[in-house]
Formats: C-alpha cells, sequence, structure tokens
C-alpha cells in the first residue's frame, strides 16, 4: 500500500523538502490591504512590508475544495492511503476543510489535527513520510504521527502581543496585559492554543530563557523517543535566531534547524518574533 502525506503551508516546509519528502502542503492564504494571495505565491517580505506599515493583513484556511484537489492528485499518483496534518484546529478552520473533503475523497484521508503550529508540525509531517517510503502500514503511520505531535512541545518570544489579541489567538492575555515595555512575554502552545508561560525582562535575557527552556524539552523525553529534532523559527529575527540556532546545536544532541515563519503565522505573531519547535523522534 502507498501512502501519501499531505499537510499545509504554515509548517513552513521548503518546496526542496517538500519536493525530497514528497509532502504535498495546501496553502492557505493571505489578505494584505485587500489583496489575497495564496501562501505559496505570499513573498514573506511582502507581510514583512506590511506589518512594518501597519497594514490591514488577515489570513484564512483552504477551501475544501482545494484540499480535494489535493487529494485526487495524491490519489492520481498512485496513493491507496492518504495522511493529512495540520496546524490546530483551535487556531484555524483548516482541518475542518480537510475533514469535509475526507468526506468526498476517493481514497481513504487520515486527517490528524497537530494541536500544535509550525515546524512541529512539518517535522511531524517529514516524519510520516519516511515512515510511508519505510512501507508502514497507514495506522502505524499515523499512531507515530499523533505520538510525535503530541509531545512536541512551541515557544515563542514576541516582540508584541497586539497581533496575537487582535486575531484573537491568544488565550491568558489579561495575564500579560499592563506589563512594562522592557518586559517581553514568552509563549507556549498548550492543546492546541497559544498561552502566556513566562514574563522575563529585556530582549537579551528573554533569548537564554528560551534557550534554557528548549535544552530542558530535550532531556526531558519520553521514553519511546530516539533522540530529538528542533526548529528555530522567526519573522524579521535573522541575527538572534541564528545566533540561538547555533548555540542550541552546540548543546543539543539532535538536528537543529533555522528558518523563517510562514507568512500566515507571520501575520499573527509579529515582526521580531522567535520561536523554537522540539519534535521527539521515534525508534525505529
Amino acid at each position: 500500500m502507498s501512502t501519501a502525506v499531505v499537510t499545509d503551508s504554515t509548517t513552513s516546509l521548503s518546496p526542496q523538502l517538500r519536493s525530497e519528502h514528497g509532502i504535498t502542503a495546501v496553502p492557505l492564504r493571505v489578505v494584505v490591504n485587500g489583496r489575497d494571495r495564496a501562501e505559496d505565491d505570499a513573498d514573506i517580505d511582502w507581510v514583512v512590508d506590511g506589518l512594518r506599515r501597519k497594514a490591514d493583513i488577515s489570513t484564512s484556511r483552504p477551501s475544501p475544495l482545494t484540499f480535494l484537489r489535493a487529494y485526487e492528485q495524491a490519489a492520481k499518483g498512485g496513493a491507496d492511503a492518504i495522511v493529512s496534518v495540520h496546524l490546530s484546529s483551535s487556531l484555524s478552520g483548516t482541518v475542518d476543510s480537510a475533514r469535509s473533503a475526507a468526506l468526498e475523497s476517493t481514497v481513504p484521508v487520515h486527517v490528524v489535527d497537530s494541536r500544535t503550529i509550525g515546524m512541529a508540525v512539518g517535522l511531524a509531517a517529514i516524519s510520516a513520510s519516511r515512515d510511508a517510503a519505510a512501507g508502514r502500514d497507514v495506522a502505524e503511520i499515523v499512531e507515530r504521527l499523533e505520538r510525535r505531535v503530541g509531545s512536541s512541545s512551541v515557544r515563542l518570544l514576541v516582540h508584541s502581543l497586539d497581533r496575537l489579541r487582535r486575531g484573537g489567538r491568544i488565550g491568558g492575555a489579561q495575564a500579560l496585559l499592563g506589563s512594562a515595555l522592557a518586559v517581553k512575554p514568552v509563549l507556549h502552545v498548550v492543546d492546541g492554543q497559544v498561552e502566556p508561560l513566562e514574563r522575563v525582562r529585556t530582549a537579551g535575557r528573554a533569548i537564554a530563557r528560551l534557550q534554557a527552556l528548549t535544552e530542558e524539552a530535550c532531556r526531558d523525553l519520553p521514553d519511546w523517543a530516539d533522540g530529538v529534532e528542533v526548529a528555530v523559527q522567526h519573522i524579521d529575527g535573522d541575527e538572534r535566531a541564528a545566533a540561538l540556532g547555533s548555540a542550541l546545536a552546540a548543546t543539543v544532541d539532535g538536528h537543529v534547524e533555522t528558518t523563517t515563519l510562514s507568512a500566515v503565522v507571520a501575520a499573527h505573531v509579529g515582526l521580531g518574533t522567535i520561536g523554537v519547535a522540539v519534535v521527539p523522534r521515534c525508534r525505529d
């Protein structure tokens, strides 16, 4: 049996990685001052420029028809089953669109609500693709995928909570209201939602704290894990993200990569955001 893996564009998987692992990424959409683009066609610099200009920016999920086309294309390519894994349903209706399309697909589609975001989903999707290539059956692929995303962690250091508040995508925001401007909020993803974790004074200390939290997560792995993968992501924070990635590569026993956040995620977290995803690897 041949199993195809489908995800969405918020994973930030590059075209090269998607091609290498045979993964299809269904694009969400970004609207900047009324101009609507699929995320695949939305250059990140376009969104960064819009954020700097304080433009009116919004995002939307893919339609069920867009998903159905991706599923049918996978079926035409020889897939007997499809695993479709996406960003948290608490943050987007993407999973709902995938589930609607799955009902119309000519091959079985197993939709997984990751309950997380960004490269935490992307790294798990790559792992699922490797499992499929190794000949694992679809039930085992889904089980291992759900284990990985369920034990993953995502932490975010944001410059401002304004965009998250405006989009209604942060819970417990009242806990951080009224903070001094010098206090930097550290957030994390809990059961699919972005929640406050800590408040740290100064950006330098916040980066150090993000590194310490990541190193702790990389040590505190489940019994079934065989190492870890780490992704440092950012929007308009190249130097700080690169420095954090290098520091983690020197202390973490696992692969560490640095990449930009997707345009859709960037639209909601704002400029200067740095995030770190930690995803355990399953033993073969």
